[in-house]
């Protein structure tokens, strides 16, 4: 095993033939011969190594040597990769990031460059590696070219990413289901015990009461009933999406279908009040996310601004891309925001539910089940707000199937075992 990766020239003894017939006395010593091993010997060494890809560089990046465990890892055959550039085995991602120029100039600067990363096969596969390259010198200092040297843990990396994600999904489900049963103990139970006391109230004074007032609470009755259900069913999503993952099924879509959708299912509700709902999104917008929750998205923010933004006002739905995600923005010519309330909107703060409740606002647990359907699709949602001007919203969301996640703090020792 290269330990460490550091490799030291190699020195060959071997004793010579001796002539039993001889008298040990005349030969006080075993004549020793010392051989410097040939350039084959050490080509067999190096592809005797299976696990490791090994393979040099020449001063242009370019591969000019190739051993059999690199073959092995990557799947190219010598012939095919003899003469390509340096870029071949890394994703497009760390090509954009300049991933191959930043190792070469690390190695140039302190002898060595190390890194854990995914790597991609001839295939188009990955796997993860850890790998090291240094400069390659001659005899007289000349400057050769570069040695990289990779080791195959995916194995490994996709055992530690399987333990993380479970503890990270217990710690979420703690989390949530304290979240859920405070929501249900103060937002459902006290407006709850308004409704049982008022129908209490109706059945004990309804002889004695006046029409109206009868027609008045059976008003706010019905209103406060439905707006529990509302709660209810907010509840329920959200703890089906965070707990149900077989109902998870994400597709590449067209954006603007689902906005469309959107509009018109919300576009009687905005007119009444003249506001004006309009996108500004390219027909061949992708994202890559699950279809149902996408609607609950676009809807429970969209909904949201109509509710906050006054007669003859706009609401503008648009998207651009970013790396390979798309930033959605939804804009209103709203009241706005403080914020105060801005810091409270994703996270399930009792005060913050009650109020907007109680004013008929609609944000609370939807923009929690918001962010929750975002968390699961990949994507992330935040809120910039200017009081009396108005709201964006912005959330993201990848535009292709994500290949591979990558824990960046990890660090995987290259002379651990394995």
């Amino acid at each position: 095993m290269l330990h460490g990766m550091q490799v030291n020239t190699i020195t060959i003894q071997r004793a010579n033939k001796i002539n039993p017939m001889e008298n040990k006395k005349d030969n006080p010593k075993i004549l020793k011969t010392k051989y410097i091993p040939t350039a084959e010997f050490y080509s067999q060494i190096i592809d005797s190594l299976q696990d490791y890809s090994i393979f040099t560089l020449d001063k242009e990046f370019n591969i000019n040597s190739w051993s059999s465990g690199s073959t092995k890892i990557f799947g190219y055959e010598t012939d095919e990769v003899i003469g390509e550039s340096f870029d071949i085995i890394f994703t497009e991602q760390d090509l954009k990031s300049g991933v191959p120029k930043r190792e070469i100039e690390t190695a140039l600067k302190d002898g060595r460059a190390t890194d854990n990363r995914w790597h991609i096969t001839k295939d188009k596969s990955l796997f993860y590696a850890y790998g090291l390259v240094f400069p390659l010198t001659g005899f007289d200092g000349e400057m050769l070219g570069y040695v990289k040297i990779l080791r195959d843990l995916t194995d490994r990396k996709q055992s530690e990413d399987a333990i993380k994600k479970y503890v990270g999904e217990l710690e979420d489900l703690n989390t949530h289901k304290e979240s859920v049963l405070a929501i249900l103990s103060h937002d459902l139970r006290s407006p709850l015990a308004a409704i049982i006391g008022t129908a209490k109230y109706l059945k004990e004074n309804f002889h004695k009461m006046k029409p109206e007032a009868v027609q008045e609470m059976l008003d706010l009755l019905y209103k406060s009933s439905t707006d529990e259900l509302d709660m209810l069913d907010y509840l329920v999503e959200w703890a089906r999406i965070k707990y149900a993952a077989d109902v998870f099924a994400p597709t590449k879509i067209k954006l603007t279908e689902y906005i469309d959708k959107v509009f018109e299912s919300l576009k009687e509700t905005a007119s009444l009040n003249t506001i004006n709902l309009h996108h500004e999104i390219e027909a061949d917008t992708s994202v890559f996310a699950d279809g149902k929750m996408l609607i609950s998205i676009i809807q429970n923010i969209v909904s949201n601004a109509i509710k906050h933004t006054g007669k003859g006002g706009t609401i503008t739905v648009s998207a651009k891309s970013k790396n390979d995600k798309i930033i959605v923005q939804v804009k209103d010519t709203g009241a706005g925001m403080s914020k105060e309330i801005m810091e409270k909107l994703f996270t399930p703060q009792m005060k913050t539910l009650s109020e907007t409740r109680k004013k008929n606002k609609g944000a609370g647990i939807g923009l929690l089940l918001v962010k929750g359907f975002l968390e699961k699709n990949g994507g992330e949602i935040w809120v910039e707000s200017i009081e009396g001007e108005g709201s964006s919203f912005y959330f993201t969301l990848p535009n292709e199937k994500p290949l591979y996640k990558i824990g960046s703090s990890d660090e995987i020792m290259f002379d651990e075992s394995a």
